[in-house]
């Protein structure tokens, strides 16, 4: 087995619920007891967003939520800024689609080495056959329905995009964008490791209940419902 192969393997359950930790959602001081919120009521992966800070803001948040989701036992991983999640230690990255503004996933690999994890961000096959040859660790299908977290997203893909992911990879797959705990329980039927959501637990009422019910909506899955 590869170590590509053997990361993909121990992905798999670790993305089943993946949070995006955005600093567009919750504040950066606020941030880490949210995160530690979620993570003990079922969030399985966490990635932190932080757009609007600078670099040594986003190293310093960074290297605390990297505690939380280490005592955890949780990966970590840095939306878009390799640097920053060399410099927390962190479990790997997260870029955007090939050819786009992002780093490539292959100069990514690089920089982290055989063991870091990468997710990249798909939107068709062959984006899907480009991340898998730059050195993949898991894609990012989306959005699969209507979001306004990410003002760039593009319009919703749904299942159909989900559907040819899926068929075209045998990394770990994860489908974000406007999701709910009434429609995750779908995606994981439709072939999905995992569903990577913000707004739907960091906006909530009450970060605990929602978490769990994103949980729930999993093990409905794999029981036959949705």
């Amino acid at each position: 087995m590869s170590t590509i192969e053997w990361l993909a393997a121990r992905l798999r359950p670790a993305l089943r619920l993946y949070l995006l930790a955005d600093t567009g959602l919750v504040s950066p001081g606020r941030l880490p007891a949210a995160v530690a919120e979620a993570i003990r009521n079922g969030v399985t992966c966490v990635q932190l967003r932080a757009k609007g800070l600078i670099t040594l803001e986003q190293v310093r948040l960074a290297r605390v939520l990297h505690r939380v989701c280490c005592d955890a036992g949780v990966p970590f991983i840095v939306n878009d800024r390799v640097d920053v999640a060399l410099a927390a230690e962190a479990d790997g990255v997260h870029v955007g689609h090939v050819g786009e503004e992002d780093m490539e996933p292959q100069d990514a690999r690089r920089l982290l080495g055989a063991g870091g994890i990468v997710g990249v961000s798909v939107g068709s096959a062959a984006e899907v056959r480009a991340a898998e040859a730059g050195g993949a660790s898991y894609v990012s299908a989306g959005p699969m329905f209507a979001t306004s977290t990410k003002a760039n997203a593009g319009p919703p893909a749904g299942e159909e995009l989900l559907r040819a992911v899926r068929a075209a990879t045998t990394l770990p797959l994860v489908v974000i964008g406007g999701i709910t705990a009434g429609r995750a329980g779908a995606l994981y039927a439709a072939g999905a490791d995992g569903i990577c959501v913000g707004s739907a637990i960091l906006r909530a009422s009450d970060i605990a209940a929602a978490a769990r019910a994103l949980g729930a909506a999993y093990e409905r899955s794999r029981q036959g419902g949705k």
